[in-house]
């Protein structure tokens, strides 16, 4: 499948603006807890950018691939990272012994 330049920025500009219209709306206390539970989608991401890499065949698609997979393997750890953040803010507190 080959995508005219044209129709690439269209699909990147809809994606982004689709993105940021419906993270908007998430009410703050679900942000947490929504990004913990898309991980997975973080995966696919880094699957999908891996691929596109491995099309690549000019050096110009080599360098946005590999930035894209920079970015998405951070995506996925930030994703982690959070998750094991939020689930040590509901661990019980331990008591002192004194």
């Amino acid at each position: 499948m080959h995508l005219d330049a044209f129709t690439a920025v269209y699909l990147f500009t809809l994606a982004a603006f689709t993105g940021y219209e419906v993270i908007s709306r998430v009410p703050v206390i679900l942000h947490t807890p929504l990004m913990s539970g898309s991980n997975f989608i973080h995966g696919l991401v880094l699957i999908g950018a891996i691929i596109a890499l491995g099309y690549a065949t000019t050096i110009g698609e080599q360098i946005i691939g590999f930035v894209a997979v920079l970015l998405a393997t951070g995506n996925a750890v930030g994703g982690y990272v959070v998750t094991v953040r939020m689930l040590e803010m509901f661990k019980p507190k331990e008591a002192k012994h004194e």
